[in-house]
């Protein structure tokens, strides 16, 4: 697992051992990255269930202005914490250990972007994705990665399901304001 682009191009990333985590493939971050190429600099990035924090590392990478990273595992948010360090991203981040719903609960500036990718088929996705909508900026995406035999609903708050990428067994799934329309 590498960083693709941008200041930290080809830096190696770090993941947990075993099966609690479900890194995205190499070619799925590259077709989510060209989905939102555009939408990427200078904006304020959520990566909620981080894992090893590559979504958010490589949208600092291409020019995000901040990424908060969240995970309920203290090992995930140890290995985001090495992995955003050895980018050289340690200013640029902030990296929380808690449950995604206690997080998103809290008073917090709006989010530009968002990266969705929890556990698949536990739920977690259908709870976070309207508790996320709600803490986006008008302008705002929401990017959801779950399996493609997995249907999510059309509307999250005042976002609706924009658009949806197959690769394989794995779905992108992009939220966009109502009144908001990018193709």
């Amino acid at each position: 697992m590498r960083v693709i682009t941008g200041t930290a191009r080809g830096k190696r990333l770090v993941t947990r051992e075993g099966d609690a985590v479900r890194p995205t493939p190499e070619r799925v971050k590259e077709a989510l990255f060209s989905i939102i190429q555009f939408e990427v600099e200078g904006r304020r990035v959520l990566d909620l269930f981080a894992g090893s924090g590559q979504l958010g590392v490589e949208a600092l990478s291409r020019g995000a202005r901040e990424a908060v990273f969240v995970d309920s595992s203290r090992e995930s948010v140890e290995v985001v914490r090495k992995n955003v360090e050895s980018c050289g991203f340690a200013d640029t981040a902030r990296i929380e250990n808690m449950d995604f719903s206690a997080f998103l609960m809290r008073r917090e500036k709006p989010f530009d972007l968002a990266f969705l990718d929890p556990p698949y088929r536990t739920g977690l996705l259908q709870r976070a994705l309207p508790l996320t909508a709600a803490r986006m900026s008008p302008g705002g995406t929401v990017i959801c990665e779950n399996p493609a035999d997995e249907e999510l609903p059309e509307e999250a708050g005042d976002f609706v399901r924009n658009r949806q990428y197959r690769y394989g067994k794995i779905c992108l799934t992009v939220y966009r304001r109502k009144d908001v329309t990018i193709e």
